[in-house]
């Protein structure tokens, strides 16, 4: 017994000091000497010690009793977080610096080391309020939500973990472009003019797709990142091409998904969550069906000549100097009218399929092998393959 009294009779003595000087509340005074004494509760510890003293502090010295408002703060965070699905959270605090500045002389006059600054302490009490009363785990790597409770503002904020997509669409119909251009008042940003989703029409992919997503998830913006392009007039056909979305501040995150997602002139298909988006550049291979017209009459076995790009590479060269290199693959062909034809062919993702026909800084290309000046009028995917 006399043993443990040891510590604590320290801890009275140079409590009665401390008290002497400031007035502190039994959260920041139990703080002082909890870990010394190897406790939990700060403010039990500090209740303790404020009635073996008999000394009753009026308005803290250090945090002007601000551990008071802890519990009006975690019903603000309940409240926020209400219409949220989530499973586990993290609390991050803004305080006054005159609070901080406060505490670090009391620690740095009284030369109290290893203790817990009042920041960490007021952080930890709302996590533990907020998780007892929510039934939601605390989790600092990656939670689902983040709360930011600035007691300076009074305030309380919080932001999701952005929910990641993949899934492959579908185009039946041309003449709906796959990107979708940003609102014209934030450029993408995010305001009131757009609801902060930062598009504030949906006559694209993107944007049919975005629309959908918005709506289900209840998020604010996509991230979208395409496995390939085409044009408006193409279509994409087959299994469809597939892309990776990054969903921010989503309020829902575990949804069930149809495999078959028809949103008019496109159809989604598969969509499914995943842990994370590629970092890196995707892979990926394309078969595509291409419909050319030449400039004068195409002459007699003349497409024949084509073959000669079986099996081999294309260097595409970019105006910023940059030279990558294209595997051709598959190439067929067929006559439609004198002057035009068809080409389907397998070629490495990224290959800028109107300037291989036409001959702009690509080498070798369509309009050089036949001798003829082409013209890539559509081009249409039947099958995009991710190939790591």
């Amino acid at each position: 017994m006399g043993k443990s009294n040891k510590p604590f009779a320290s801890v009275l003595q140079l409590s009665q000091k401390i008290l002497k000087e400031y007035d502190l509340c039994d959260v920041c005074l139990g703080r002082m000497f909890a870990k010394k004494l190897g406790l939990a509760s700060n403010k039990k510890l500090g209740e303790k010690i404020h009635r073996a003293l008999k000394i009753k502090s009026a308005k803290c010295y250090v945090c002007k009793n601000i551990f008071d408002g802890v519990s009006s703060q975690v019903a603000k965070m309940l409240d926020v977080s209400s219409d949220y699905d989530f499973a586990t959270f993290l609390v991050g605090t803004k305080l006054k610096p005159s609070i901080l500045d406060r505490d670090d002389h009391m620690r740095s006059r009284f030369r109290l080391r290893g203790i817990d600054g009042i920041k960490t302490n007021i952080t930890r009490d709302l996590a533990k309020q907020f998780s007892r009363k929510a039934k939601k785990k605390v989790e600092s790597s990656e939670p689902d939500l983040v709360f930011m409770i600035d007691f300076k503002a009074d305030s309380c904020t919080l932001q999701t973990k952005p929910v990641f997509l993949w899934g492959r669409y579908t185009k039946s119909e041309r003449n709906i472009p796959q990107k979708q251009k940003p609102c014209a008042t934030c450029l993408g940003k995010g305001c009131i003019d757009c609801n902060h989703h930062g598009i504030s029409e949906f006559d694209s992919v993107e944007g049919l797709m975005s629309k959908y997503l918005f709506e289900k998830f209840d998020a604010l913006q996509t991230k979208i990142t395409w496995i390939g392009g085409e044009d408006s007039t193409s279509l994409v056909l087959g299994s469809g091409r597939p892309f990776f979305v990054k969903l921010l501040n989503p309020k829902k995150r575990h949804l069930r998904l149809p495999k078959k997602i028809t949103l008019g002139k496109i159809t989604i298909h598969n969509l499914k969550l995943i842990g994370k988006t590629p970092s890196g550049p995707v892979q990926f291979t394309s078969k595509v069906k291409l419909y050319i017209t030449c400039e004068n009459k195409i002459e007699q076995n003349s497409l024949s000549k084509l073959d000669q790009l079986e099996n081999n590479t294309i260097a595409v060269y970019e105006k910023s100097g940059r030279r990558t290199e294209k595997l051709i693959r598959n190439m067929r062909y067929k006559p439609s009218t004198e002057n035009s034809f068809y080409l389907s062919m397998t070629a490495g993702g990224g290959l800028p399929l109107k300037r291989f026909v036409s001959g702009d800084d690509i080498f070798p290309n369509i309009s050089d092998i036949l001798e003829n000046r082409c013209r890539c009028e559509t081009f249409d995917f039947e099958a995009v393959k991710i190939t790591h």
